[in-house]
């Protein structure tokens, strides 16, 4: 058994100014920009926004495609999880840092990723493998 919930959301972003995104995606859906992105180590090409009241994680990401949004799926058992979603349809585009890029059958990439949330247990649907 493992368990699986929607994330949030990534707000992938082709601009040369990241910030300028975040200030007016945060604006837009009534977050604040947290400054997480100038903690040591973090990357620099990611903005998130401050949506833990709504158990979300909402993030802007620098991107070199088209502009896009895409949800994050987070899971307990990352190859259970990508296994559950071929078998609804799901296809595997490609595996990046720690993280699945899939596919639905109607074309849309989201990610697969591992739980990160706090409450993630009491939140997250349980699946039979």
């Amino acid at each position: 058994m493992h368990k699986s919930r929607i994330s949030g959301f990534i707000i992938d972003c082709k601009t040369d100014d990241l910030d300028q995104a975040a200030e007016f995606w945060g604006a837009a859906l009534g977050y604040d920009v947290t400054d997480e992105h100038e903690q040591p180590g973090s990357e620099p090409h990611y903005r998130k926004l401050d949506a833990d009241r709504d158990n979300l994680h909402v993030e802007l990401q620098r991107v070199e495609h088209e502009s896009r949004m895409h949800l994050d799926l987070e899971t307990d058992d990352l190859d259970a999880e990508v296994a559950r979603l071929e078998r609804l349809g799901a296809g595997r585009i490609g595996f990046v840092k720690r993280w699945w890029v899939m596919e639905a059958p109607t074309g849309q990439r989201f990610c697969v990723v591992l739980s990160k949330h706090p409450q993630f247990d009491q939140l997250a649907k349980k699946w039979s493998s």
